[in-house]
């Protein structure tokens, strides 16, 4: 299996909802307290919080805009808007709630020299914000365009250090991987994410814990249309026009191979959804 073989999900059954302000997370501070008691040992690594972020060193509103994510459930009824209980990270984030028609577009695994300034090209001349799910040593090894992804708009989003499966590491492991990807975005962009998504969407305890630890929300998805196999322009153009509606979040790659047929699919999709009435919104 490549690095971009994601096997599928089963979705969940309990929604949960998590209120992301301008600033990043708004988190209840019980809630914090509640998942300290059951954290693994040690210390997690934070970067230092630079001039101008918030207390908890996150982007200002320019850099996130306010929005609402919910877990893997069908979109709730007009008026059925209810309070955070428990935990905002007891399980993975499969859609968002942002009004009527709103979608969330994420691209994966890089960024990439040669197939993210294309998309950044596209989301621009469409007027779309995405959500960019980083890999820690690709934002090293190419820190002006992962600077160019944020300074236009676009959320940030950590996607590990190496693009590993977490559930075959030790803890310990899992947390260097997720710790040294934000250290790398934030000391490259200036942002300390407030979101994590798993590579392979390979979720485990360890993985939430460290989620809650870090106050990184867990973003998964709900259109998949294995872009990452590369099955064809029309293959992916299908998958998504077929399988998004309104909370979607649509998965879409611009690293870690050759991602010819996504940008050839999203110059097609882009103006199809936006004509279809969606309405694109960072996760």
């Amino acid at each position: 299996m490549d690095s971009d073989n994601w096997p599928t999900l089963r979705r969940s059954t309990i929604s949960r909802r998590v209120l992301l302000a301008a600033g990043g997370m708004m988190l209840l501070a019980e809630c914090v307290a509640c998942q300290a008691s059951d954290a693994p040992s040690g210390t997690l690594r934070r970067p230092t919080v630079r001039p101008g972020a918030d207390a908890a060193g996150r982007p200002g509103a320019s850099a996130m805009r306010s929005s609402s994510i919910r877990s893997d459930m069908p979109a709730l009824a007009a008026g059925q808007r209810t309070a955070v209980r428990g935990s905002a990270y007891d399980r993975p984030i499969h859609y968002i709630d942002d009004g009527p028609m709103g979608i969330a577009l994420t691209i994966d695994d890089g960024p990439s020299a040669v197939y993210t300034p294309q998309v950044l090209r596209l989301l621009h001349k469409y007027g779309v914000t995405a959500t960019f799910c980083m890999v820690g040593v690709r934002v090293t090894a190419h820190p002006g365009i992962a600077r160019e992804v944020a300074d236009a708009g676009h959320a940030i989003v950590s996607h590990t250090w190496t693009h590993a499966r977490l559930s075959a590491l030790a803890p310990a492991a899992v947390q260097d991987e997720m710790s040294r990807a934000s250290d790398a975005i934030h000391n490259v962009t200036g942002r300390l994410p407030g979101m994590f998504r798993a590579p392979y969407g390979a979720w485990s305890p360890t993985v939430l814990k460290l989620c809650a630890q870090m106050q990184l929300a867990p973003l998964d998805w709900s259109v998949d249309p294995r872009d990452w196999a590369r099955p064809g322009v029309n293959a992916i153009v299908t998958n998504i026009m077929g399988n998004t509606r309104s909370g979607s979040i649509i998965l879409e790659h611009d690293g870690g191979r050759n991602r010819s047929e996504t940008v050839a699919a999203l110059k097609i999709v882009l103006p199809r959804l936006l004509a279809a009435g969606f309405q694109f919104r960072t996760a």
